[in-house]
């Protein structure tokens, strides 16, 4: 045990040689072992002292260190059982504060398992990263989600797509959803050469904290009105919209000229036209008027 408390714990490189754990490119694995990069990771969502967090993918622990070390109350998913024995020694080390479980996230009710007001912060599987993230971001907001922020670990590419600005190569559907209420940011960059093995790309840190919900905008509204205009990228709005019910005629009251392109147009502005949609809609309809 250290002098503050936090408990002395072998070299990540041992833990992996003990256990005879190599990184499995079928499971999205690349480790992780550069404890000062890790602990900067754990710190991007400020002070978690006590507070409750949730983590997809740990592997041989890298991360999960840094964030026990940071006091968080931490549950961990793992599909690789092969990793399960040396997670099992961080929860000795850390009594109480770590509880793993074996499974696919993809699978697991993280809202049931962290509790509310998580913060999810994972090196996520370069396999189903994007999809994670989706399903935390199309989660229940009333007006907020069950999670506190995310701090996750992405493709640069992807990470590009989820903070892209209007007008930008990146901008497209991604980056609405995790804006449209919320503020994402690239909190770090991190070379292929920190991993073990590196990949073939760079990654990138994103953090993303929510705000607030727009009122009068139903998820589902937005995501066909933004399917339309990205499913025809080059081509003007009132050619890409002309299939979706009521669009252009949101765009003629909005005073959104209906000759500019998906790319041009602001998250603020998707989401004045998705509500604007609700509204011309005959009652009874599917769209929820609340957040």
């Amino acid at each position: 045990m250290a002098a503050d408390g936090v408990p002395l714990l072998p070299p990540l490189r041992e833990v992996i040689a003990a256990h005879g754990l190599q990184a499995s490119k079928a499971l999205g694995q690349n480790f992780l072992l550069d404890e000062q990069l890790l602990d900067r990771i754990a710190a991007v969502p400020g002070p978690i002292l006590d507070q409750p967090a949730f983590e997809v993918g740990p592997g041989p622990g890298g991360l999960t260190r840094a964030i026990l070390r940071a006091g968080a109350q931490l549950v961990a998913v793992e599909r690789d059982r092969r990793c399960l024995p040396a997670l099992a020694e961080l929860e000795v080390a850390f009594p109480g504060r770590l509880r793993v479980l074996s499974g696919d996230a993809m699978e697991v009710d993280a809202r049931a398992e962290a509790g509310e007001g998580a913060h999810i912060i994972a090196n996520l599987p370069y396999n189903v990263g994007t999809a994670l993230l989706v399903g935390w971001l199309s989660a229940d907001w009333t007006p907020l989600p069950w999670w506190s922020s995310l701090t996750l670990m992405f493709q640069q590419e992807v990470a590009e797509r989820i903070v892209a600005k209007t007008g930008s190569n990146h901008y497209g559907r991604l980056a609405i959803l995790a804006q449209w209420r919320g503020q994402a940011r690239i909190a770090m960059k991190v070379h292929r050469s920190a991993f073990t093995p590196p990949p073939k790309v760079m990654s990138a840190v994103v953090h993303i904290t929510p705000t607030a919900a727009p009122e009068g905008v139903a998820l589902k509204m937005l995501e066909r009105l933004t399917a339309a205009a990205f499913g025809q990228r080059r081509k003007m709005l009132r050619q890409s919209l002309k299939g979706l019910p009521g669009a252009l005629a949101a765009l003629e009251q909005l005073g959104i000229d209906p000759q500019r392109r998906a790319e041009t147009v602001s998250v603020d502005e998707f989401v004045a036209i998705a509500r604007q949609i609700g509204s011309l809609e005959p009652l009874g309809s599917s769209v929820n008027r609340s957040p």
